[in-house]
Parts: structure tokens; sequence; C-alpha cells
């Protein structure tokens, strides 16, 4: 099946349409940075991905990319904020299917705490 349907705009533009009418003067500054932070790791990450090229395979591959620099709890809070406008998109009807399901959350290892006395 072809995904010529739904959205063509790209992934990182939509998130960052997604942060200004859903985010911006309706969380703390702290949170609303979080957003922009993985916003500016989206249009890193995946500079050319269509919302209409977006699958599980994909999105993946995007947490996956994520994962290699980035701690597993890190990983997870990328993909929470992803997941958040992606189920918007599929509620709006910009996506047919759900990309973000059963993804599977990689990172790596935690570095050691230093310990204080």
């Amino acid at each position: 099946m072809s995904q010529n349907y739904y959205s063509t705009k790209l992934f990182y533009k939509y998130y960052l349409n997604w942060i200004h009418l859903y985010k911006d003067d309706a969380v703390r500054k702290v949170t609303l940075d979080k957003y922009y932070l993985t916003y500016r790791k989206l249009r890193e990450l995946a500079p050319n991905l269509h919302m209409n090229e977006l699958d599980r395979q994909r999105y993946q591959k995007l947490l996956n990319d994520y994962a290699i620099t980035h701690e597993r709890q890190t990983t997870l809070d990328f993909h929470h904020h992803l997941k958040a406008a992606l189920v918007d998109a599929l509620d709006m009807g910009d996506l047919k299917h759900d990309p973000t399901r059963r993804a599977i959350i990689k990172g790596r290892n935690p570095k050691l705490k230093k310990q204080s006395f």
C-alpha cells in the first residue's frame, strides 16, 4: 500500500507547530524548554522525514538513533514528547496509523553517579 495520503508536512515542522499550538503559554518554562530540545534533536536526526512517510520502522529508527548518545530515561522522555504530538496527529486525521505503537526504548547505560558525603 503506498503512503500518499494524509499530511506531507515535514515531521519536525509539524512538531514545532504542535508545540506552538498546545504547549506555548500552557506549561512551565522548564518543561517548554524540554519540548524545544526535542524539536532541535528531531530536526537534526530526521530533517527530511515527512509525516506521510512516518511508520513504525522509521519511528523506531529515529528512537534508536537518538538512543545511541542518550540514556534510556532520556530516550523515553524524547519518545513521550513525540508521541503526544503524534497521537494528536492521529486524532486529527494527519496520520493513518500510530507509528509509536509498541516502540522499543533503548539507551546507553546510566553513568555512575558520584557519591556525596
